[in-house]
């Protein structure tokens, strides 16, 4: 197969065509030679915050001299993003050389099996000192949760989202993320719900000291904090970044795996994310998100508060999320909203569906499209972009073009 081929394959599996289970996978990677055993792992699951914090460990790793593999999703640039050794993407070539491999497995798999496996086998034959891998969905039956030479698992904060899947209360969902705890320091965030706190202080987590931290800055630029008499900074803007970053550290001092503060410093300093409190440009100030459940809008609310009623949104959803508590939570900061349909994707809500919900909040117009929704919005001052990581996709490239 071709790199085009290999990925209609891929998308062509399906991410919920079979039910849960652990069992598909394992006989996948036991055919393989069990990959996933000959690096050792960050493993990380959470509802909000997981690709921040896996973006930061894998550039600490990076600048320490470690060859560090990074598995995440989705992607916002390219599908090979997923996919990364030292920050660069997988070739073509290369997913499409070990997804035929895989694939000679002949065993059924799903989507997201598929390319976990695609990822495991690659960190592997690249001799991959370490890799720093997200969860996909949940944690106790996702894919990923075959690893086994974990040395630190991090639980990011905890929300509600995929209710349907993973359960309806936060106690629920944390006992599904906590599925991927393993014999290792589980490492988590100051601010998680009380309700996760029931089912984490089982795990005897460590939590950062936030008597310890004092915030200097936080801004469009990022933010400026000391933390145990440290002073960090991080590049990825939004203040619940100072909280991924707490975590980040506090993993870094207790996995067993020792980094100069220096090394740590440039690290967050340097990290670069898509789609994050992404600034595509400071004049006028345009800034893509991809905010889809509510603890995720109610981290980007705390952000649009700070413009005072100046911000026009561009926003599209998907029709299974909580849509309503996400524009309840961030379109009352704003004095516009511009709906829009993210393309080519069925699950997207219709843009008038949209903009009844939205209207409630401020005035709302519908785009046909997303050149129309930027023209809109442009002349407008304060653009943020935000709903959905699949709108943030696809989207990414024209308001970079316009705006840059």
């Amino acid at each position: 197969m071709n790199y085009e081929e290999t990925l209609n394959y891929i998308h062509s599996l399906g991410n919920f065509s079979k039910p849960a289970t652990l069992e598909r996978i394992k006989s996948v990677l036991q055919k393989l030679g069990n990959p996933q055993n000959n690096f050792k792992a960050i493993h990380i699951a959470g509802t909000n915050g997981k690709g921040s914090v896996s973006a930061m460990l894998s550039k600490t790793f990076s600048l320490a001299g470690y060859k560090t593999g990074l598995f995440i999703s989705p992607f916002i640039i390219d599908f090979c993003e997923r996919i990364q050794i030292n920050g660069e993407f997988i070739s073509h070539n290369d997913i499409a050389k070990y997804a035929e491999i895989v694939k000679s497995t002949n065993t059924e798999l799903t989507e997201f099996e598929f390319i976990t496996a695609v990822a495991f086998l690659y960190f592997s034959q690249q001799n991959c000192d370490i890799a720093i891998i997200e969860t996909g969905l949940g944690g106790r039956l996702d894919a990923t949760n075959t690893l086994e030479n974990v040395i630190a698992n991090v639980i990011t904060k905890i929300g509600l989202d995929h209710t349907a899947i993973l359960g309806d209360t936060i106690q629920k969902i944390t006992a599904e993320k906590c599925g991927i705890i393993k014999n290792c320091p589980v490492i988590t965030l100051h601010t998680q719900p009380e309700d996760a706190f029931k089912v984490l202080n089982a795990y005897k987590p460590i939590i950062p000291n936030v008597n310890q931290l004092k915030v200097l800055q936080s801004d469009i630029n990022g933010n400026t904090f000391t933390y145990k008499a440290k002073e960090y900074k991080t590049s990825l803007v939004g203040e619940y970044q100072i909280e991924n970053a707490l975590a980040v550290i506090e993993t870094l001092e207790n996995c067993g795996m020792e980094i100069p503060y220096d090394i740590v410093y440039k690290a967050l300093n340097q990290t670069y994310f898509p789609a994050r409190m992404e600034v595509i440009c400071k004049k006028p100030l345009v800034v893509l998100d991809g905010a889809h459940n509510p603890d995720g809008a109610n981290a980007l609310g705390n952000t649009l508060k700070k413009y005072n009623g100046k911000v026009t949104a561009i926003i599209g959803m998907m029709k299974d999320k909580d849509c309503k508590e996400v524009l309840k939570r961030t379109l009352p900061y704003c004095k516009k909203a511009i709906a829009v349909e993210a393309t080519n994707l069925p699950r997207s809500i219709k843009k008038e569906d949209l903009k009844i919900m939205a209207d409630e909040y401020c005035q709302t117009l519908t785009a046909e499209n997303y050149d129309q929704a930027i023209t809109l919005a442009s002349g407008e001052g304060v653009i943020f972009v935000f709903g959905s990581l699949y709108l943030a996709s696809s989207i990414r490239e024209k308001l970079k073009n316009f705006f840059t």
